[in-house]
């Protein structure tokens, strides 16, 4: 698109001053002097005298210096001339588009009349450097083979230069109307949205008789008086899905503004408990309609994914996303969990072995939901299945001791032992995760060619594509409540004591003992785990900590500092094995401070600096740590970053959270005003 009016630039060569610009200067130089020579008179004859001579010494200066710059401009000019041909001089006035000839020094030494008028307009350019005529790029960009863009008294010309012996023709040729006709068919190209309502549902349940269709109509109307802001068009698909069309013009000023239709649909006022939400999926710069469309679609798979209420937009592999403020909407329904267990159950009848496997350092809800999962197949489905798990990494070193004094040692698996056993048949599932980056064994998934993925975090970019079936749910409180639904369907459920309590761990772990992120299915599960004979008192017993992970994590929290509501803990000088849990126990215990809305431990594991991430809701941490290369949930979220100290990690952080705090009373400006 065209750039906006630039202004003309001075580059290191207006150090070489043309002689009309330096002429007046030191004219008027020579004339004070002269006066003061005359008012000395009056005073002091010798100062008189003195003043006189030196004037007289600058004026002749000035003289000699002009007369040789101008011989200097001449002999260029000629030598210039001479190199281009004899008629070069007739030659470049002929020429109908702007041209001008430059010296050694990329400085102009003689133009024709259409340099003139357009490009230097009337005033003598003679002198002048090359780059004051240039909108942007070196005079080096002259040369190159399709020349260089640049914007002169409001016109756009492709400008080129041919190199002689010693001086160069420059010479500008309008390209305007192909630039302004080219901004406007970018400017006009059709972007695509899909719009989804994302509580319809809910709130219409949960409505009183004739209010539903009242619900609909205020979400509606806000949607078509935004859309009405545009020369674009809107139509309802089904239920609470619209697709809009509009131009690409459009998309940008929505851009700019963080698409306020979000925040116009949360001020609807339905009921004290809910407000309506709606998901945009926008795809853009597309080669057509359909691809666009296609990419609208995946834009809107992200956004729901990413627990709804923003808008994800989609331009080739690239992704923005604006919004994201409010809670996933748990859906109450278990339809959807049922057809996932059923077709699941026809993936493993398929299959030759099963292999489940969490994320890389798996907690106790990664771990529980494999166990889940393993109990679910092994015994519902009667299939074998294994767990691929790293023993050394784990941070449920208590769960697996426990499943292993039981007599279950030979379910888990290292990574070279699965490798063994998978064959063309083999099935892998993965659970609390969905990118291929944070796998505890990247090696099997690779091997594995059929791949199922039940995970609850937000949707990230990098995820993984080639599932069999992606069971997504962002509004769950943990992998491990997924898995205790799912198992319920899988066959005949004969799920044990020993593995009741441990996805009770996990739900424990991931809702900070039922505080966050809890839903009405969240208890559902933990109570069908109850009835299976899970024990609170033996699932407290998998948390406990040596005495030297206890230590650490107070002392974690006793250095820690407070930053715009945010408690943030460094260290790189603790040394544990425990180090990992003790960091992500102290950024539980940070949440309890007054006033802290999000707490981050930092911490060193060779040439890596981890970020903990935790919030009570207030504040998406999920955010904060995709924009340093993490991901996570809302209240829940971590990053590794590479070969960087905790120094430059800690610099980064509180430049994001400062950010983040300026847009709010942005935000919080606007709309008072």
């Amino acid at each position: 698109m065209l750039q906006k009016h630039p202004e003309k630039r001075v580059s290191d060569m207006n150090q070489r001053k043309k002689p009309n610009t330096i002429t007046p200067l030191l004219l008027i130089m020579a004339a004070v002097m002269f006066a003061m020579a005359i008012v000395s008179l009056w005073w002091n004859h010798y100062v008189f005298l003195v003043e006189l001579l030196v004037s007289l010494g600058a004026l002749a200066a000035v003289i000699v210096g002009i007369v040789n710059i101008k011989q200097y401009l001449l002999h260029v000019s000629s030598e210039a001339l001479r190199s281009l041909g004899e008629d070069a001089k007739n030659r470049i006035q002929t020429i109908p588009v702007p041209a001008a000839i430059l010296g050694e020094e990329q400085e102009i030494i003689a133009v024709n009349q259409a340099f003139l008028t357009k490009i230097a307009g009337k005033a003598s350019p003679l002198g002048d450097p090359i780059d004051l005529y240039l909108s942007a790029g070196s005079p080096e960009g002259l040369y190159a083979d399709f020349g260089m863009d640049t914007f002169v008294n409001g016109n756009w010309y492709i400008t080129f230069a041919v190199k002689g012996k010693n001086s160069s023709l420059v010479y500008f040729v309008d390209d305007n109307k192909y630039k302004v006709n080219s901004d406007e068919y970018i400017l006009s190209r059709p972007s695509v949205a899909l719009i989804a309502f994302d509580n319809k549902e809910e709130l219409e349940r949960d409505a009183e008789d004739g209010e539903a269709s009242r619900i609909s109509v205020l979400v509606e109307r806000a949607i078509a008086k935004w859309v009405s802001s545009t020369t674009g068009f809107y139509k309802k698909i089904s239920g609470g899905r619209y697709l809009v069309i509009f131009e690409e013009r459009f998309t940008q000023v929505f851009v700019d503004e963080k698409f306020k239709i979000l925040e116009e649909i949360r001020a609807i006022e339905i009921n004290d408990r809910m407000s309506p939400t709606i998901s945009i999926g926008i795809g853009r710069g597309g080669e057509n309609l359909k691809e666009c469309e296609q990419w609208a679609k995946q834009a809107l798979d992200m956004a729901l994914g990413r627990g709804g209420d923003q808008v994800a937009v989609k331009r080739g592999e690239n992704y923005q996303f604006f919004g994201g403020l409010s809670k996933g909407v748990e859906k109450r329904d278990k339809v959807r969990t049922r057809v996932i267990a059923g077709t699941l159950t026809s993936h493993v009848s398929n299959s030759s072995t099963v292999f489940i496997m969490g994320h890389r350092y798996s907690d106790l809800d990664s771990v529980g939901a494999c166990i889940g999962m393993w109990s679910g197949i092994s015994k519902g489905l009667h299939h074998s299945a294994y767990i691929v798990i790293d023993r050394q990494q784990t941070l449920a070193k208590s769960l697996v001791r426990s499943f292993e004094e039981a007599g279950f040692e030979s379910i888990f698996k290292t990574e070279d032992e699965a490798l063994d056993l998978i064959d063309d048949h083999s099935l892998l599932i993965i659970v609390d995760t969905h990118s291929p980056n944070f796998l505890d064994a990247k090696a099997v998934y690779d091997k594995c060619r059929r791949v199922v993925v039940i995970d609850h975090h937000r949707m990230m970019v990098n995820h993984i594509d080639n599932a069999l079936v992606f069971y997504h749910e962002p509004y769950a409180s943990s992998a491990c409540e997924m898995t205790a639904e799912l198992v319920q369907y899988l066959g005949d459920c004969q799920i044990s004591r020993l593995e009741s309590e441990a996805l009770l761990s996990g739900i424990m772990l991931d809702t900070k003992n039922f505080v966050l992120r809890t839903g009405v299915r969240t208890f559902e599960a933990a109570a069908f785990l109850r009835s299976k004979g899970a024990d609170t008192v033996e699932v407290k017993r998998l948390f406990s900590n040596s005495i030297d992970t206890y230590k650490v994590k107070y002392k974690l929290v006793s250095e820690a500092e407070i930053f715009n509501y945010c408690a943030i803990a460094c260290t790189d000088s603790i040394s544990t094995p425990d180090l990992r849990i003790a960091s992500a126990q102290a950024a539980d215990e940070l949440l309890g401070i007054e006033n802290v809305k999000a707490s981050f431990v930092m911490y060193k594991t060779g040439k890596t600096t981890n970020i903990s991430a935790r919030s009570l809701g207030d504040l998406n941490v999920q955010v904060i740590m995709e924009a340093l290369g993490g991901g996570g949930h809302q209240t829940m979220a971590a990053c590794q970053l590479e070969n960087t100290s905790i120094e430059e990690a800690r610099e980064r952080l509180l430049s994001i959270i400062n950010e983040l705090e300026i847009n709010k009373k942005a935000e919080a400006g606007k709309a008072a005003g």
